[in-house]
């Protein structure tokens, strides 16, 4: 009875990216580290979020987060509203140099870390307070394949997406086969 749970509990862990597995301390929202941001400074967290942008300094790279709830498996819900203002904003601080190209904007981000304070910086003309976290651990999630179904129209010329082919029983616009 005992090995059941246990086993159930390991398969759940497998999924979770190992850069990510290290947990947060208690459950902090960078709503809260911005509201308090003493109290909670040195706690370590495991965040997620659409990455906004990506800024390069000769010592660190900041990328900046609209923070996201994050799945059982550390993944950032995409689908979620984050506009409340437990979620809001961060900046997730990393040694060294991260190429802008590989971190493009919308993409999903989970990073763990340890609080390191809140720093303003304006967005648009109105100063915001950015929790900044000193990441550790970080896994970028691929980017979302478009699921086009077949009887759909190519998006551009010569696209290959499922069902389109050269001959007319293959797939195509005009054709749909009697098991869709």
């Amino acid at each position: 009875m005992v090995a059941v749970p246990v086993l159930l509990l390991a398969g759940c862990a497998a999924r979770m990216p190992a850069e990510i597995r290290t947990p947060s301390a208690a459950p902090l929202t960078a709503g809260e580290a911005r509201a308090a941001p003493d109290r909670h400074r040195g706690s370590t967290v495991r965040w997620g979020g659409s990455i906004l942008a990506v800024r390069n300094s000769p010592e660190t790279t900041d990328v900046e987060l609209l923070a996201r709830p994050l799945d059982a498996t550390g993944r950032p819900e995409p689908d979620v509203a984050a506009e409340s203002a437990a979620f809001g904003r961060f900046i997730a601080r990393f040694d060294g140099f991260l190429d802008p190209a590989q971190y493009p904007k919308d993409r999903l981000l989970t990073v763990t870390g340890v609080l390191a304070g809140v720093e303003t910086r304006e967005v648009g003309a109105y100063p915001y307070r950015y929790p900044v976290v000193r990441a550790t651990g970080k896994h970028l999630w691929p980017a979302p394949e478009p699921d086009w179904p077949s009887w759909y129209p190519e998006p551009w010329p010569g696209a290959a997406w499922p069902g389109w082919g050269p001959y007319p029983w293959y797939g195509g616009p005009w054709y749909r086969p009697w098991y869709w």
